[in-house]
C-alpha cells in the first residue's frame, strides 16, 4: 500500500481557512445586523409554471411589513435553518452539491497524485512546451474563457486548478499563474458572455423582446477586450516572477508544491508505461467531461450534466488511472478516503457562505434593498442608471452568487425602466454579464474562490494584492464598454 505523505492531496491551508473563516464570520455578523435595522418589505410575486419560481414582474408591488425580524436565533442556526425551511432548500441542495462535489475531487486527485499521472502531465508539459510556454498560456486562457462564455461552466473548473497550477510551476512560474490560467480564465469568460445560458440567455428571455444572437457583435468584440487584458497581465507578471522567482508573492507557500510536482527527469516519467496508460486514461474521461459541458448547454440543463458528468468523469478517470498504474482495490479505497480527508477542513466554509445567503433573504429585506435601488434609477438618466445596475450587481454578488437567481430579482423591474430611458434589453443584459462575471473571484462569499485559494496556500489579503489590478482593469473596460452601448443604443 502507498505510504501516506504530509503534504499528499489537496491540502487545504489552515492560515487560509482560518483568514477566511474570520472575514465570513464578520459578514455573516454584517447581514444580521441588516435584517435588524433595514425595513422588511415583499414585492408580490406570480408563479411562473415554465420556470417553477415565484417571480417579481412589472405588476409587482413592493408591501412594506412592518412587525417582522429576523429572530437572532435563527440567524445563529443558519447553516441548519438553510436546509430546514421549505423556502430555503434549494438554497441548501446547492451546498451539498458543492460539497459532494468537492469530495469527489479531494479523492480523486490524491489517486492521481499516488499514481504517478500528475507528474506524467507536469513531464509531459516541460517536454512539449518548455519553449512555446506562452502559446502555452494564450491557448488555456482562450480555451477556458471559451466555455464559460458560451456553455457556463463555473464550479466545474475547480477541479483543473491543481492540474494548471502544476503545469505553470513546471514552467518556471509560480501557482497564481497556474490559478489564473484556469479559474481566473473561467470567471473572465462569464465576463465576456456571448451566450451563456446564465447570464445572456436568462436575463433576454426575462427581457422577452431579444433573441439569443442579437447584439453578438458587441458580446464578441468585450470577449477580445476581455481576453486581452487578461493575457497581458498574466503574460507581464509570468515574465516578472521569470527574471526574479522571489518577486512572487507565493514564493514560500509554493516551495511544497515544487518539491512535489518537481520531476528531475521527464523522459524517465513519460518512459513509464503503467503511468502512461492511466494518464491517457484520464485524459479520455476528461474528455468525456466536456463532452457533458457541451451537451449540458445544447440540452438547455442549467448545470445539471455539466456538474454531475464532471464529477462521474473524473472520479471514474482517477479510478481507472489508479487501476491501470498498478494501484490495488484497498490502494485505491484507502487513497480516496485519504484524499477526502486532506481537503475536508474546507467543507465547513461552504456552509457558512450559503448561511448569509440565507439569512438575507429570511429576513426580507432583500426587496427592500431593490425597491431603493429602482427608486434611484427612476431619478436618473440612461449614462447613470447603466452605471448604477452595474455597481448594484457587482455589489449584489457578495450575497447572491447565482446569476440566474440574481437574474430573476432584479431584472423584471430594471428591464421596463431601462426602456423608459432608452436603455436596450442587450445593453442591460450586457451590463449584467459584466457586473457578474469577475466578481465571482472578489469576494470571500464565493465558495469556488475559497476553495481555490485554499489549495495554493493564499491568504484572501495576498489574493486581492495579486488579482486588484486585474479587476480594476476589467471594470474601467466594462465602464467604458457600458456607455458606448447606451450612445449608440445598441440592440
Amino acid at each position: 500500500m502507498a505510504e501516506e505523505k504530509k503534504n499528499e492531496g489537496l491540502q487545504i491551508n489552515k492560515k487560509t481557512i482560518v483568514g477566511i473563516t474570520a472575514i465570513l464570520l464578520a459578514v455573516w455578523v454584517f447581514a444580521g445586523i441588516l435584517t435588524q435595522v433595514v425595513p422588511c418589505g415583499e414585492y408580490t410575486t406570480i408563479y411562473d409554471m415554465v420556470s417553477g419560481k415565484e417571480e417579481i414582474t412589472t405588476d409587482s408591488v413592493y408591501v412594506p411589513i412592518r412587525d417582522f425580524r429576523l429572530p437572532l436565533w435563527k440567524i445563529v442556526a443558519a447553516p441548519v435553518m438553510v436546509f430546514v425551511e421549505h423556502d430555503t432548500r434549494g438554497t441548501g441542495m446547492t451546498g451539498i452539491l458543492i460539497v459532494v462535489f468537492i469530495v469527489l475531487m479531494g479523492g480523486t486527485f490524491l489517486l492521481l497524485e499516488r499514481a504517478g499521472v500528475l507528474n506524467y502531465i507536469v513531464a509531459a508539459a516541460i517536454k512539449r512546451f518548455s519553449r512555446r510556454k506562452y502559446l502555452l498560456m494564450a491557448v488555456l486562457v482562450f480555451f477556458f474563457m471559451a466555455l464559460a462564455s458560451t456553455a457556463g461552466i463555473f464550479e466545474e473548473s475547480v477541479t483543473l486548478v491543481p492540474i494548471t497550477v502544476a503545469v505553470a510551476l513546471a514552467l518556471g512560474w509560480d501557482s497564481l499563474v497556474g490559478l489564473s490560467m484556469s479559474l481566473v480564465a473561467v470567471a473572465f469568460g462569464f465576463t465576456a458572455a456571448t451566450f451563456n445560458p446564465f447570464n445572456v440567455m436568462t436575463v433576454q428571455k426575462l427581457a422577452g423582446d431579444v433573441e439569443i444572437f442579437s447584439g453578438l457583435w458587441l458580446r464578441l468584440i468585450v470577449f477580445a477586450l476581455v481576453y486581452a487584458v487578461l493575457l497581458a497581465f498574466l503574460m507581464t507578471y509570468a515574465k516578472k516572477i521569470e527574471r526574479d522567482p522571489k518577486k512572487s508573492l507565493v514564493y514560500e507557500s509554493d516551495a511544497a508544491l515544487r518539491e512535489k510536482y518537481a520531476s528531475a527527469d521527464p523522459e524517465a516519467v513519460l518512459a513509464d508505461k503503467a503511468t502512461g496508460r492511466g494518464a491517457r486514461a484520464f485524459g479520455v474521461c476528461l474528455v468525456g467531461a466536456f463532452v457533458c459541458i457541451i451537451l449540458d448547454f445544447i440540452l438547455g440543463m442549467e448545470g445539471t450534466l455539466s456538474m454531475g458528468g464532471l464529477a462521474l468523469c473524473f472520479l471514474t478517470g482517477g479510478l481507472l488511472a489508479g487501476k491501470l498504474s498498478g494501484m490495488k482495490g484497498k490502494e485505491l479505497l484507502s487513497g480516496f478516503l485519504t484524499g477526502i480527508r486532506t481537503i475536508a477542513p474546507a467543507l465547513p466554509l461552504i456552509f457558512m457562505v450559503i448561511s448569509v445567503a440565507y439569512i438575507l433573504n429570511t429576513g426580507k429585506i432583500m426587496h427592500t434593498i431593490l425597491y431603493c435601488v429602482y427608486g434611484a434609477l427612476s431619478q436618473t438618466g440612461g449614462y447613470g442608471a447603466i452605471l448604477i445596475i452595474f455597481l448594484f450587481i457587482a455589489l449584489l454578488e457578495i450575497f447572491i452568487g447565482s446569476g440566474t437567481a440574481k437574474a430573476f430579482l432584479v431584472m423584471p423591474l430594471v428591464i421596463p425602466l431601462a426602456h423608459l430611458m432608452g436603455i436596450s434589453s442587450n445593453t442591460v443584459a450586457l451590463t449584467f454579464a459584466m457586473a457578474d462575471g469577475f466578481t465571482n473571484l472578489l469576494y470571500p462569499t464565493s465558495s469556488v474562490m475559497i476553495i481555490a485559494i485554499g489549495l495554493i496556500g493564499v491568504s484572501y489579503g495576498k489574493w486581492l494584492r495579486f488579482s486588484w489590478k486585474l479587476f480594476v482593469g476589467e471594470a474601467v473596460v466594462a465602464v467604458a464598454v457600458m456607455l458606448f452601448a447606451v450612445w449608440v443604443g445598441y440592440h
